[in-house]
C-alpha cells in the first residue's frame, strides 16, 4: 500500500508542479501583454484566449489531486464530534466512496468532452488568427482522473486500517 501512496504522491505533486508553470507563464504572459498595450499601444494577440483556454485550466483543474492528497478541500464536520471512533470511519468512509465515484463521473463526461472537442477541431478567432482550444479540454478529465485516484487510495487506507494524517502543513 505505501508503493501505491508514494506512486500517488508523486503524480499529484507532478501535476501540481505543472499547475504552477501555468501560473508563471499565464503571469508573464499578461504582464508581457500590459507592458505590449502601454508601449506600442496593442495587445498582444490571443492573451484573453490563452488565459481562458489553457492557462486557467491547468490552474483549476491540475492540482485538484494535489489538495486532495493534502488534506486541503473544504470541510464541515457538524456530526463528527457526535460520533464514536467506529462510526467516525464509517462516515470517512463513506464520504471517501462518495468523492471516488463524484470525481470519476466528472473524469469521465469531461472526457466525453474533451474527445468531442478534439474530434471536431474546436478553435476560436481572435484578431482573424484561428486558436486551437480542443487541446485545453483534456486537462479537467486529467485532473478528475488523479483526483479520483488519489481518493480511491484514501478509502483503501480506511478500508485497510492504514490511514495517513492528514497532510496540510507539509510542503
Amino acid at each position: 500500500m505505501s508503493h501505491i501512496s508514494g506512486l500517488a504522491d508523486k503524480l499529484s505533486r507532478m501535476l501540481a508542479f505543472v499547475a504552477a508553470i501555468g501560473v508563471l507563464a499565464m503571469m508573464i504572459h499578461v504582464c508581457a501583454d500590459i507592458l505590449s498595450r502601454v508601449l506600442t499601444g496593442a495587445s498582444l494577440p490571443a492573451t484573453v484566449e490563452m488565459v481562458s483556454y489553457y492557462y486557467m485550466l491547468l490552474v483549476a483543474f491540475l492540482p485538484l489531486a494535489w489538495v486532495e492528497r493534502r488534506g486541503g478541500m473544504i470541510s464541515v464536520e457538524l456530526l463528527d464530534f457526535m460520533l464514536s471512533p467506529r462510526m467516525r470511519r464509517v462516515s470517512d468512509l463513506l464520504i471517501a466512496a462518495l468523492g471516488v465515484v463524484i470525481y470519476a463521473v466528472m473524469a469521465y463526461a469531461s472526457w466525453l468532452t474533451a474527445v468531442r472537442n478534439y474530434e471536431t477541431g474546436t478553435f476560436v478567432v481572435a484578431l482573424q488568427t484561428k486558436i486551437i482550444t480542443w487541446p485545453g479540454y483534456f486537462l479537467p478529465p486529467a485532473g478528475f482522473a488523479l483526483a479520483a485516484i488519489i481518493v480511491t487510495v484514501r478509502l483503501l487506507q480506511i478500508i485497510t486500517g492504514n490511514e495517513e494524517p492528514a497532510r496540510e502543513h507539509q510542503a
